[in-house]
């Protein structure tokens, strides 16, 4: 394992099918690209700008566009086939301490004896498929593109977990929303989740179309014998994309039911309200008539019993504005 500055380059040998060596000579890598029945695998851990141009350069020739699309940041995976090599750029998935959507590129060079992956950030499972490979000496390798599935194989292994996470998410705030939830609360996180899933669904589409390109069998870099595991890997690009638009869909849901319980208790209230002043209107009207400064021309003030009866007109009223509501079903 040779260290740069800031980088790693991790290279794998292997002959006859089986593990040879680990880390050679960088200088040793272009022989060993042309060396009959060798199979090599290099890994460019976030490389310096010397490594680049020594590997994808000067050892390999790859295309100089092709080299451009590695060290810049490609938002679109897409798979691009040149004379010596077909370029794949994938996208795996990661999270940061707030459990946010992030992704990270990975660029694979497949060639007809060689496999050459790039990555500026830490891939636990380029690592993972390196350490296990560079142990097992006997384990038999049959050619760079069943390296690829592997490492492409962990990347959409790698965004069940997330799916997972952000699935926990949007049930617990169904169960908020049917609870209770302030508003002030409710719209940020639906925001946050949906744009989380629709950026999942946006990386996870166009990598679906390069695995399903690639199961055609139309690619030479891709044998007959690898393309069931290709179109497994769409298949499952598939499911992952589907369940992100059910949970996209379950969450707008859980906004309407949010909306609709808000209008609800709003009818509510109003209705409430609405009751009190139409069961104080009898007494209201009562007391408005008779509080009106025209006592010479109003002679039942003068009656013994004017205060009583008028009382009794505004229970009665109130009772009667009361029974009629119940029998409409309005209280």
């Amino acid at each position: 394992m040779k260290n740069g500055e800031c980088g790693m380059i991790t290279s794998l040998v292997y002959r006859g099918n089986k593990f040879s060596a680990l880390n050679p000579a960088p200088e040793t890598l272009a022989a060993v690209r042309e060396e009959p029945g060798a199979l090599l695998w290099v890994d460019l851990s976030n490389p310096t700008d010397e490594e680049i141009k020594f590997i994808l350069d000067s050892t390999f020739h790859f295309h100089p566009l092709a080299i451009e699309d590695c060290v810049s940041d490609a938002p679109v995976p897409k798979v691009e086939m040149y004379d010596d090599c077909m370029h794949l750029v994938m996208h795996a998935v990661t999270c940061d301490d707030e459990e946010l959507f992030k992704t990270n590129e990975i660029d694979l060079f497949v060639g007809r004896n060689f496999l050459v992956s790039y990555h500026r950030a830490p891939q636990p499972v380029i690592e993972s498929v390196l350490e296990r490979m560079s142990k097992t000496s006997s384990a038999l390798v049959r050619g760079p593109d069943r390296f690829a599935h592997t490492i492409l194989d962990g990347m959409v292994d790698g965004y069940k977990p997330f799916l997972e996470t952000l699935r926990l998410q949007v049930e617990g705030l169904a169960q908020r929303v049917i609870q209770r939830i302030d508003a002030e609360e409710l719209f940020p996180r639906i925001v946050a989740l949906r744009k989380q899933l629709s950026q999942l669904r946006q990386i996870v589409r166009p990598q679906r179309a390069v695995a399903l390109e690639l199961a055609q069998g139309k690619n030479r870099y891709i044998r007959n014998v690898m393309l069931p595991y290709m179109r497994d890997l769409e298949e499952e690009l598939g499911r992952i994309e589907t369940q992100a638009a059910s949970l996209s869909d379950q969450l707008i849901l859980s906004f309407r039911i949010f909306l609709n319980k808000t209008n609800h208790e709003a009818n509510a209230g109003i209705r409430v309200m609405t009751a009190i002043t139409a069961l104080t209107f009898p007494t209201i009207l009562i007391g408005g008539w008779y509080g009106m400064n025209f006592l010479d021309d109003m002679p039942e003030l003068k009656m013994r019993y004017g205060y009583l009866c008028a009382a009794v007109a505004a229970l009665l009223g109130t009772v009667g504005v009361w029974i009629f509501m119940r029998c409409k079903k309005w209280l």
